[in-house]
């Protein structure tokens, strides 16, 4: 096998479309097999569609293009009992686990005021919880070999991006639990790191941010503006960051808040 993660077993969570399957794609075209897990349904709370078991299909489907080994199951990363009995299922087929990436998110938009306490739960649920969850769920496999955690956060998980409260505060919570598993679990050969996109084109796009922007606060839309001369980065952009994480080229790399942001937290 050649590659840069030849050999390696991998988890991804938000697998199905986006990101998630941009990662998988990429991690499979270095080598890698690949544990895939979505929700494949779509949530009362969060104003687009999620993913379907199709689009988790397709990704397999992409992965297998490349010679690569494909585990699916459909999981609510809430679901923390659920989530590692899928993820023991996936590593006792594949044979180890080294790397996990926590991918998996949700977006709400609304002003402080009209943002719901069953929108706080939801996507705080999803986005830190269900990070947690799938630390929990792979770090039983990782504590003899060692391995990288790479956990999703976002450019508002570094700067107090606003009109969307909940998920700027879940993903500065996906920052700490970072910081924090990575002091404990150096010890052991298990590195965590973060990755921070700014905006990236997939499916996670509520119509209604883009409104409040235009209309109801355009005082705030300099506030999500890249540096660099873009709107928004590609996904693959992102799997890049992830594809270095999860190889050996970043063996001694833990705790790094890594930055893929087109400058937009340096306004």
């Amino acid at each position: 096998m050649s590659g840069r993660v030849a050999g390696k077993r991998v988890l991804v969570t938000g697998a199905a479309r986006g990101m998630g399957r941009s990662h998988a794609v990429r991690l499979a075209e270095e080598g890698a097999d690949l544990i895939l897990v979505d929700i494949c349904e779509s949530l009362p709370e969060i104003e687009y569609p999620l993913a379907t078991s199709e689009d988790l299909d397709e990704t397999a489907r992409l992965v297998q293009a490349h010679g690569r080994r494909a585990v699916v199951h459909i999981v609510d990363v809430r679901d923390g009992a659920a989530l590692s009995a899928a993820v023991d299922d996936g590593v006792a087929k594949l044979g180890g686990l080294d790397a996990s990436v926590a991918n998996a998110g949700v977006l709400t938009a609304g002003t402080w005021d009209t943002t719901t306490s069953e929108q706080w739960r939801t996507v705080v649920d999803v986005n830190l919880i269900g990070t947690w969850n799938t630390c929990a769920a792979a770090l039983p496999h990782m504590q003899e070999r060692g391995g990288s955690l790479i956990n999703i956060s976002s450019a508002a998980g570094l700067k107090g991006t606003p009109l969307h409260l909940p998920y700027t505060a879940s993903k500065h919570g996906v920052v700490g639990l970072s910081r924090s598993l990575a002091n404990e679990l150096a010890a052991v050969n298990i590195r965590v790191n973060t990755v921070h996109p700014t905006g990236v084109e997939t499916g996670m796009r509520p119509d209604s941010l883009h409104s409040l922007l235009a209309e109801g606060r355009p005082d705030l839309a300099p506030l999500f503006m890249n540096a660099l001369p873009i709107v928004m980065a590609e996904a693959i952009d992102i799997s890049n960051a992830v594809l270095f994480l999860a190889s050996d080229e970043s063996r001694y790399v833990t705790g790094l808040e890594f930055k893929v942001d087109a400058g937009v937290t340096l306004r």
